[in-house]
């Protein structure tokens, strides 16, 4: 690895953990996916660098492994003990709500709005990255908009 892939990660390494926590939803999830991609990335970093693309490159790698995580594990997982506090994103705390309902949905739905609104991707391209087809895309983000629908409903009859 040279001083260019170093500097890549200083650079470009926050925003690739905030990407990480929207798309797993929890801070320890996206350093492990960060990490993971980093190191993939090392390994092909002369190849990559000279595509002119690495950050999509490994945007590419952590969604591509976010869903084979949740592949793998499709249960819940069960932990001991609370965490004392949750990540916190300065730019997204004026959405905090939001944030957390996006949260809330299934990782297929949730990747797919991650990619779709917060990486502003077309559906050909959230197809392609997350091994799935653009029609696929479509209804996972509709399924996923109805139930933040829903749950926006729900929420607003109890302050009623």
């Amino acid at each position: 690895m040279d001083h260019t892939f170093d500097e890549f990660v200083r650079v470009r390494g926050d925003a690739l953990f905030r990407y990480g926590v929207v798309l797993t939803g929890n801070a320890d999830d996206a350093a492990d996916l960060v990490q993971e991609a980093l190191l993939r990335l090392g390994d092909t970093w002369q190849r990559v660098v000279r595509k002119d693309d690495p950050e999509g490159y490994v945007r590419t790698i952590m969604a591509r492994q976010h869903i084979s995580w949740w592949r793998r594990r499709r249960r819940e997982r069960l932990v001991a003990d609370t965490p004392e506090h949750g990540y916190t994103d300065v730019r997204l705390d004026g959405d905090a709500g939001l944030w957390a309902e996006i949260g809330g949905l299934p990782p297929k739905q949730r990747a797919v709005l991650v990619l779709r609104y917060y990486e502003d991707l077309p559906d050909a391209e959230i197809a392609r990255i997350l091994g799935i087809s653009p029609g696929t895309v479509r209804s996972q983000a509709s399924r996923a908009l109805d139930k933040l629908r829903i749950q926006r409903r729900a929420m607003h009859m109890e302050e009623v």
